[in-house]
């Protein structure tokens, strides 16, 4: 089975490769050898070993991975299933759904808007959504029975557009916390895909800032609220947005809030690992929701992921399409967080993406300037501008998992750099 899983991959790949100039106007070969493009080619075999003792044990359903150096493809390996209830076989061209990596693009369509003039990301986003600047900050103090309440003060700054792009908004994800207003959070259940973008930013507006913006990195519905400013100032829907300036420009066609029952086929679907905790609650992929999450509502395959990652690397252009200017990528991937709490050691983070700040003090190697985000259900990927390296690793997986498989791809595909 295995042996005619790698010729369907190979096939498969070769008709990628063979239409991808077509599309995007700009080739990408194929190193002969990952040696060619400085790469070892037993240390990515590592990698793909440890990836099939994964699928075996019942760890990961089924991957997709990717390196890409020096303007070729080094390594692409397709493994296990697509759909293990169904025992189909993992597809290069597999629909994933990739969360949170949905907000390095929406931070790119909001500086689309910059560039034409009809924003700055200096500007209070009451300005375009004026519920949100009604939010006050929760601070907790005991009550008169000593027990914990939320006290609602004025916060000392307004929130602006950078703050949405990097993380600095007072608004947070409600489960990754304890407090009173992650509790507040989880209860108003922001999360729910029959909402609209405008009916959510409503209901959020209603709830307490964890902290004044500006004054510290937490991660949360910063980018699900950029999504609807940026259907207020376009003057279109979300999906609209995005699919007219990013994803036909770039020819990324499977690229959106739902997979079409005429692709469902190619749907990547989450497994229950024997023994294990229940499978993390995905999404169904194949409802249109009402509420295009900004933060973390895409699907995506792999090739389309890559030619995003494609132009970030490439300075704002793939081919003959530009979308962004390559000052304003330069500024997009600079650490916009130094000196502000809520970040780890080492690592940054600028306008939609996490950047590298300096080798030492983070857990995961790399070099000072790479960038890049992750999803939810293991999705992750990364360019390294200094060693012109892109990496994109496609699983879905549980939320106990997640970390511990990108972080060891991640460590893994660094190793394999010897030149």
């Amino acid at each position: 089975m295995r042996y005619l899983q790698r010729i369907y991959a190979v096939l498969v790949l070769a008709g990628f490769f063979a239409v991808a100039p077509a599309r995007a106007e700009m080739p990408l070969p194929r190193a002969d050898t990952p040696e060619d493009v400085g790469l070892s080619s037993s240390q990515l075999a590592r990698i793909e070993a440890v990836t099939r003792e994964h699928i075996d044990s019942g760890l990961v359903p089924g991957a997709v991975m990717l390196v890409v150096r020096q303007g070729k493809v080094a390594w692409f390996k397709t493994l296990g299933y697509r759909d293990r209830a169904a025992n189909d076989l993992m597809r290069p061209d597999a629909i994933f759904r990739i969360y949170s990596m949905t907000k390095p693009i929406v931070s790119v369509a909001a500086m689309m808007l910059v560039e034409e003039g009809r924003m700055q990301i200096t500007d209070p986003v009451a300005r375009f959504l004026p519920e949100i600047g009604k939010m006050k900050v929760g601070v907790e103090k005991a009550d008169a029975a000593g027990k914990p309440a939320l006290e609602l003060v004025e916060p000392d700054h307004p929130m602006t557009v950078q703050d949405l792009l990097r993380h600095t908004s007072g608004l947070i994800y409600g489960a990754r916390g304890h407090s009173l207003v992650n509790t507040a959070y989880v209860q108003a259940r922001l999360g729910d895909r029959e909402a609209s973008t405008a009916e959510f930013v409503s209901r959020l507006s209603a709830l307490p800032l964890r902290f004044s913006p500006g004054t510290r990195w937490e991660y949360g519905v910063s980018t699900d609220v950029l999504g609807r400013l940026i259907e207020v100032v376009s003057g279109r829907t979300l999906s609209a947005f995005l699919a007219e300036r990013i994803f036909q420009p770039l020819g990324m066609s499977d690229t959106a809030f739902y997979v079409p029952a005429d692709k469902m086929a190619r749907a990547a679907q989450p497994w229950q690992r024997p023994d294990g905790p229940p499978m993390t609650r995905r999404f169904d992929v194949a409802q249109k929701p009402r509420f295009e999450s900004g933060g973390g509502g895409l699907t995506a395959t792999m090739e389309d992921y890559l030619r995003f990652a494609l132009m970030l690397s490439n300075g704002g252009e793939l081919g003959e399409q530009r979308l962004l200017g390559r000052k304003t990528i330069e500024f997009m991937t600079a650490d916009h967080v130094a000196g502000l709490p809520g970040r780890p050691p080492g690592l940054g983070f600028g306008l939609g993406f996490e950047v590298r700040r300096r080798v030492g003090g983070a857990g995961l190697p790399g070099s000072v300037g790479e960038f890049g985000w992750a999803g939810n259900a293991g999705t992750l990927f990364w360019v390294d501008p200094k060693e012109d390296l892109i990496a994109i690793y496609m699983v879905q997986v549980s939320d106990g998992d997640r970390i511990m498989l990108r972080n060891q791809f991640r460590t893994m595909v660094q190793a394999a750099i010897v030149d």
